[in-house]
């Protein structure tokens, strides 16, 4: 029987097509392909510092006024015209003081000093200032030894931030350093992101609830609570949509649902081509449905696609296969979509505690943590093995290539802070 002269039907979006003629795909090339591709989907708001931590700022933010406003001291002590020089010195003590919200209402007369305390403006007169432990205070007079410096133990105004000047680029997650350099500087509200909405939806028929009676061959979900908890960890919104049996329709309903309450979907399992891949075959008939064949270890197949517009990552249902992908893909993708940009974790090199053998081709994530600055791996390189992702800190990151390592050899240490956890 021939074969018949047809075609399939063309991607009705190409956001994840790969170029012609590929078959495995790099880490790095999925990863650039990524970058490239996406954009950000979310719309801005204004919002009070009060509800602004953990929010990504839509724009730059400048600075209304500068911090300190004004010149100030740094320590309790007594103020005068500097500088001071070698040997003994003493000063007649002007009346007044001058603190932190209160400032001296005067000029202090050069060749006296004044009461100063830590935080004061610093009064007309006043540009150096000796600590009060360094000094004997009598008969209306301060004595003390020099030499000091023109301008010591003072801080200059706008030393910190001058006003009108960048405070935070946009793009930025806000921390609660940020909210206090925000607050310093007389900034109230910010523009932001909308919080980025992420699905999380687990299909299969071998799948029950936690604490609900599981038949011969049937699990636990263990999916839907791990990338609920790492989407929250990482500064999304989850938007739970539960698990789906190996029903078409019904998935087909769900992934409805997902796409009007979410800015990005995640499913794990039926992503491959398998007759119960429902996941996979509802983004074919879709027209928007790309299986990127990745080089990896775990993990390999990932499913990219559009469903009414909304992104979909098809993640292996293994579930450490799930969370590697997760951290390495679909962390960087989220927080470009959000309006953070891509962020590259951060690794460190550090000498292994383990030998390994590793063959060319595929890049490897093993299970890891740091013990006494060496890099331990878990025991099992299995992807069955669940308790390895809780026994682990991190990842070790193996490259593409063939490599022998010994103990004592630097490797690549990802720990699972640098995506957000």
């Amino acid at each position: 029987m021939s074969k018949p002269d047809i075609a399939p039907p063309p991607l009705r979006n190409d956001c994840f097509a790969l170029p012609a003629g590929v078959n495995w795909t790099p880490v790095d090339d999925a990863l650039a392909l990524l970058r490239q591709r996406l954009t950000v989907v979310t719309a801005v708001e204004t919002v009070s510092l009060h509800e602004a931590a953990d929010r990504i700022l839509a724009e730059d933010v400048t600075a209304k006024r500068s911090n300190p406003p004004q010149p100030n001291t740094a320590v309790d002590g007594y103020g005068f015209a500097g500088p001071a020089p070698d040997g003994p010195q003493v000063m007649p003590l002007q009346e007044g003081r001058a603190a932190a919200g209160f400032p001296f209402d005067g000029t202090v007369t050069e060749g006296n000093a004044l009461r100063v305390l830590t935080g004061a403006a610093l009064p007309s007169g006043v540009d150096t200032v000796i600590l009060e432990e360094d000094v004997t205070v009598q008969g209306g007079h301060i004595a003390f030894h020099g030499p000091l410096k023109q301008g010591a133990n003072t801080r200059r105004a706008g030393e910190d931030v001058a006003g009108g000047n960048l405070v935070l680029p946009g793009g930025r997650r806000l921390t609660p350093a940020d909210l206090a350099l925000l607050s310093a500087t007389g900034i109230a509200e910010v523009s932001v992101r909308k919080t980025l909405r992420v699905a999380v939806l687990s299909t299969g028929d071998e799948l029950v609830e936690p604490g609900e009676a599981a038949r011969p061959g049937q699990i636990f979900d263990a999916n839907r609570p791990m990338l609920l908890s790492l989407i929250h960890r990482m500064g999304f919104q989850p938007v739970d949509m539960g698990r789906v049996a190996d029903d078409r329709d019904a998935l087909r309903d769900r992934l409805n649902a997902a796409a009007e309450q979410a800015d990005v979907i995640l499913t794990s399992g039926g992503a491959s081509a398998g007759d119960e891949d429902h996941v996979s075959a509802l983004l074919r008939q879709a027209g928007a449905m790309q299986e990127w064949r990745i080089a990896l270890k775990p993990g390999r197949p990932l499913a990219l696609g559009m469903w009414d517009g909304t992104p979909v990552f098809g993640l292996p249902g293994n579930p450490v296969a799930a969370m590697v992908c997760t951290l390495i893909f679909a962390r960087p993708a989220l927080g470009l979509m959000a309006g953070e940009g891509w962020q590259d974790p951060q690794g460190f090199d550090l000498p292994s505690a383990f030998e390994k053998r590793k063959k060319p081709g595929r890049r490897e994530y093993l299970r890891a943590r740091v013990r006494d600055g060496r890099v331990e791996v878990f025991a099992s390189e299995g992807s069955g093995r669940i308790s390895g992702l809780s026994w682990a800190e991190g990842l070790v990151e193996i490259e593409d290539g063939a490599r022998h390592i010994k103990p004592g050899d630097l490797v690549r240490f990802l720990p699972y802070g640098s995506f957000g956890l």
